[in-house]
């Protein structure tokens, strides 16, 4: 059986971004190498959903080293991406709170290998929003291609 996307993606332009750089750094405090979201295309009117995407460059630090000959994005850093629209999903919530800390991640899967040249398509829906917890549902795309999932806990801090 084909995966199934966690909703519907086909009405988004995935070329236009509804967040971009500067505003997502103005909600998640990730900079630099370690801001692994190139924008949020889509948020739902709930602010429960979101997409973001994350074009895999080939200059990215990581290239040279995983693997050599063929580089692949390392899953960690897919999930650490999955975390870091979870979060903004949250934040957006919360606009007096400035952190989100990554308490937990469970039922991870990787599915496909992503390399430099792919778009990686994230997808997030926050399942539980407490003040003091929040969990989403995450999947990462590249084309039809599921290639990650996995849910995300984090705390507002």
């Amino acid at each position: 059986m084909a995966a199934q996307r966690l909703f519907d993606i086909s009405g988004i332009d995935l070329d236009r971004p509804q967040f971009t750089v500067q505003e997502l750094e103005a909600v998640n405090p990730h900079r630099g190498i370690m801001r692994l979201l190139d924008s949020v295309v889509w948020e739902s009117p709930d602010r429960n959903q979101a997409v973001g995407l994350r074009d895999i460059r080939h200059d990215e630090f990581w290239v040279p080293g995983h693997i050599p000959g063929r580089p692949l994005f390392p899953g960690v850093l897919m999930i650490e991406a999955a975390a870091q629209l979870a979060s903004f999903v949250t934040l957006r919530k919360m606009p007096d709170t400035q952190f989100m800390g990554f308490t937990g991640v469970d039922k991870v899967k990787f599915r496909g290998q992503v390399g430099p040249g792919d778009r990686l398509v994230f997808l997030a829906i926050q399942t539980e929003f407490r003040p003091r917890r929040s969990v989403s549902t995450t999947q990462g795309w590249v084309n039809d291609t599921l290639v990650f999932e996995g849910v995300i806990t984090g705390m507002p801090m």
